[in-house]
């Protein structure tokens, strides 16, 4: 089984200053991670080279940096993302030598060579968004990334992975209104949901509305993922947003009303499930209400490719609103 872990450190970057501070968090969380020293030198480098890069370019800039968890394996991860001038060919800027601004190009070069893995998208006028991972743990194929209201410390969302009899059940949860008692639920839920047992998305939100009586309760979805046989099974509850994205065509998944944590009765049994066909391909998306159900990844030529964390962190960055939790989670 592997959890998703996400004890996100969001870090504005203004300035060229901001770049010690990018490289202090992340060997910080490398340390406690327990990275070799020749792992804490290059995450000290890629560190140093996202938040200078931001400096340089970027327009209302930030860096991401979380330790990732896969089974045994350990890492950190980096995701940086701006509203700057944007690239129409990112990829190629990414290899020693070349440059956007009439520099010897190093940053992004040193960036892709000193990762574990690294992932870049960007559009003209747009911004971009870059990943990358120093350590054992690659960019996965199913991730998330969420921000709090702004002015708070404390995300009321949260969301998860595991993997169980071979399939993959996602959950993305938003406990009600913000701040600690908000993150009180989520993580109340979270969980939950790792103890669950080996059921489906119904039952296991029905042990999620168990283990959220004593807080100010949630809204949640579990989405469980079989691609060998193409389909999709989901149960929500509340405003969780659920959509499968094939190609040029995007499907809603259908949540009922209701508050996981106040639910009575025989919720084993009430909580309905859906299934959905799942074509080759197509991605899995779940997001809280602090995104707008307003974003078309038609608007994102080739986004749908690159690692999920890139288009999570590419919905949260355009689609995300200010004033509220956001979180969003993907699987490619």
């Amino acid at each position: 089984m592997a959890v998703l872990d996400h004890d996100d450190v969001w870090l504005p970057v203004h300035d060229a200053s901001a770049a010690g501070g990018v490289r202090r968090i992340a060997v910080g969380i490398g340390e406690a991670a327990g990275l070799s020293a020749a792992l804490l030198g290059d995450l000290a480098i890629v560190a140093m080279e996202i938040g200078t890069n931001l400096a340089r370019h970027a327009v209302e800039g930030g860096v991401l940096v979380r330790a990732s968890r896969n089974d045994e394996s350990i890492g950190v991860e980096l995701v940086a993302v701006d509203r700057g001038p944007g690239m129409a060919d990112a990829e190629q800027w990414a290899h020693d030598g070349n440059s956007t601004a009439g520099t010897l190009g190093i940053g992004l070069g040193a960036i892709a060579r000193k990762s574990r893995s690294f992932d870049i998208y960007s559009l003209p006028h747009r911004g971009t968004v870059l990943a990358a991972t120093v350590g054992d743990v690659p960019l996965l194929t199913t991730a998330g990334i969420s921000r709090p209201l702004s002015g708070e410390k404390v995300c009321g969302d949260a969301y998860g992975s595991r993997t169980i009899d071979g399939r993959e059940q996602l959950m993305l949860c938003d406990g009600l209104g913000h701040g600690p008692l908000a993150g009180v639920a989520a993580q109340a839920a979270m969980t939950g949901f790792v103890t669950a047992g080996p059921d489906g998305p119904g039952v296991v939100l029905s042990h999620l509305n168990d283990r959220l009586r004593h807080t100010r309760g949630a809204v949640a979805a579990v989405a469980e993922i079989d691609r060998d046989a193409g389909m999709v099974r989901f149960a929500g509850i509340g405003n969780i947003s659920a959509t499968i994205v094939d190609g040029h065509r995007r499907r809603g998944m259908a949540s009922v009303p209701g508050i996981v944590g106040q639910l009575v009765g025989d919720t084993r049994r009430s909580v309905r499930e859906y299934d959905y066909p799942l074509p080759a391909g197509a991605l899995v998306v779940l997001h809280s209400d602090g995104l707008t159900d307003r974003w078309d990844l038609n608007d994102y030529p080739g986004l749908a490719a690159r690692a999920a964390v890139t288009v999570a962190a590419t919905l949260l960055r355009d689609a995300g609103r200010r004033r509220d939790d956001a979180s969003v989670l993907v699987a490619t």
